[in-house]
């Protein structure tokens, strides 16, 4: 069925015609959702639940992953993403650079490796753009739901486990790509509430669920209980240059569909300091 004619519920409220605006994601575990007070949880040491895995187990994920990578990287939709790049929002990609050679990639809320496609799918994606755009660096990751094997597989295609639960609330105290599909709007604000600076924002940029759709989310179902998690994510909107990517196929609908490019290239610092940080 085309995108266009789906009709998807988000959190209670349904758009019809429409897009999803925080995902109940095929291939990660719903997370209950947060009490008001998340913004203030303080960063807590993290490690997986299950203490332990089997060379059999890594080498079955390892396959699958490699398999992965290998389907996504001939895709059609690979190459349209790329000549997206390229030719759209490479120079964003040069101005957040500035005189630095590397961007680094944070992965949060990637999912179960193991137990569904659409993380995997998003996790070729991110190792294809290391693979092929030499201006990306490090990759760290983290998700609370990750197991002892995925995390071992992770660092073995050359990514660092974060060993830190911070909530979303990284700085960009250099040049850093988040890479965040289908996450929570929660974990999209606390990042932008952790860089309500003009000198953060112009550090990152952050590749996740569309803010343009949250923002009409918001003015369609003024009395979500949604609209509560979203005040940073609507107070960018004004300073945000957004580019949707295209799908292109149903195999990668589950995994990126109302995904886009967000950079924050002309901050107005007076709309900052009237949101409270």
């Amino acid at each position: 069925m085309a995108a266009s004619a789906k009709s998807l519920t988000v959190d209670g409220a349904t758009l019809n015609g429409g897009w999803t605006v925080v995902l109940p994601r095929r291939g990660r575990q719903r997370r209950k959702a947060p009490k008001a007070g998340i913004l203030e949880e303080k960063q807590e040491a993290w490690a997986p639940t299950d203490s332990q895995t089997d060379p059999l187990r890594e080498t079955k994920l390892m396959q699958k992953v490699e398999k992965c990578i290998t389907k996504v990287g001939s895709s059609k939709f690979y190459l349209t993403f790329q000549d997206q790049i390229e030719t759209s929002v490479l120079d964003h990609f040069h101005r957040i650079l500035g005189s630095e050679i590397k961007i680094q990639m944070v992965i949060f809320g990637i999912g179960s490796l193991e137990l569904y496609e659409p993380p995997c799918l998003q996790l070729s994606l991110a190792m294809l753009m290391k693979r092929d755009f030499s201006w990306i660096g490090n990759i760290e990751v983290f998700d609370p739901i990750l197991s002892v094997t995925e995390s071992k597989v992770l660092e073995a295609l050359g990514c660092s486990v974060i060993s830190i639960n911070e909530h979303g609330r990284r700085e960009a105290l250099k040049p850093t790509m988040f890479f965040m599909p289908h996450c929570e709007a929660e974990l999209y604000n606390n990042l932008l509430r952790a860089n309500w600076k003009p000198e953060l924002l112009s550090n990152m940029v952050i590749f996740g669920n569309s803010f343009e759709t949250y923002e009409q989310h918001a003015s369609i179902c003024k009395n979500s209980p949604i609209l509560n998690s979203m005040e940073h994510i609507l107070a960018v909107r004004s300073f945000t240059d957004e580019f949707r990517i295209k799908t292109i196929s149903d195999d990668y609908y589950n995994a990126f569909h109302d995904s886009s490019w967000h950079f924050f290239g002309s901050v107005n610092e007076a709309k900052l300091q009237s949101i409270n940080s």
